[in-house]
């Protein structure tokens, strides 16, 4: 259910048009939570007669689907929201995600990784005081950040690899970085509390942080909603505009909608689907009623930057 903290404070006015974006993996069909976060963004689009985007985050080649697509699209407009202009598919747009590696090879702050998952594990517990990030995941140890040139370049020629982003020489790069979450203020970037992030896949072009921080300067993005548990990543991104010199845009981390049992609501968790609620007889306003929205076209003056 939407709370009063959960709206964005009349006193945080924007200029220009505002652009938002509901961006989803078709890794599986939305439910409750993903109502609940486009609506948020849908509304605080056209509360300013500004624009509300669709975008794809296909990347996961393993896991994503057509079907899952075509279904968030049905079920969108199944609620009543309709996004302004072409939807924008990230596996159509490898290219962008490439040259945006290309600037930050140049720039010196990428080094391969060899390491694989249960490589990176047995490291961490190896050692004594393992560092772990905000959401108590371990952190990369930096093995693969010791490794010489010489070693690399040899490695390189003959085994996969990923691209990790340096964060100490980027940092050394930008300086001290902030941004604005419109419910917490002005927020001192660290990207050192996520380590040395992944920025390109041993079998994809690109990583989660990446894309999603290129799509948002080339769609226009100005205010970037999406839920709280998502908050420390802005870190990264925020980075990686300064790096790459894109725009900076605001953002908004709202509540995580959960079940009556505090459970949060996810494909994880295996929540409720939009699409098994509708087979069940419900009807738009029985979903914006299961999320505590009487309606969602209504404006609420507090949306208005």
């Amino acid at each position: 259910m939407l709370q009063g903290s959960d709206f964005l404070p009349a006193s945080w006015r924007g200029e220009g048009t505002r652009i938002t974006r509901f961006a989803p993996s078709p890794t599986g069909f939305l439910h409750l939570g993903h109502a609940y976060s486009a609506q948020f963004a849908y509304e605080a689009a056209r509360a300013v007669h500004g624009q509300f985007l669709l975008r794809i985050e296909d990347i996961d080649r393993q896991r994503c689907r057509p079907e899952f697509e075509q279904a968030t699209r049905e079920d969108l407009l199944w609620l009543g929201l309709r996004w302004d202009r072409q939807v924008r598919r990230q596996s159509e747009h490898w290219g962008d995600y490439e040259r945006a590696l290309a600037r930050l090879r140049q720039k010196g702050v990428l080094y391969p990784c060899f390491c694989s998952r249960k490589q990176i594990q047995h490291e961490v517990e190896e050692a004594d005081r393992a560092p772990h990030g905000p959401s108590g995941e371990p952190v990369y140890p930096g093995t693969c950040r010791r490794l010489t040139p010489a070693e690399r370049e040899a490695r390189m020629a003959r085994e996969p690899f990923a691209w990790r982003l340096d964060v100490a020489k980027a940092e050394a790069l930008t300086g001290r970085l902030t941004w604005i979450d419109c419910r917490a203020g002005e927020i001192t970037a660290d990207p050192a509390s996520l380590g040395d992030v992944v920025l390109a896949r041993k079998d994809t072009p690109t990583s989660y942080h990446l894309s999603v921080t290129v799509d948002d300067a080339i769609q226009g993005v100005t205010l970037v909603t999406r839920g709280e548990d998502l908050f420390h990543a802005t870190h990264v991104h925020r980075l990686l505009q300064a790096l790459l010199e894109l725009p900076t845009p605001r953002w908004y981390h709202h509540n995580l909608l959960a079940d009556r049992n505090g459970q949060r609501m996810s494909k994880r968790n295996r929540a409720m689907t939009l699409r098994h609620r509708r087979d069940l007889g419900d009807s738009p306003a029985d979903i914006w009623r299961a999320i505590g929205l009487t309606g969602h076209v209504t404006a609420e003056p507090a949306l208005a930057l």
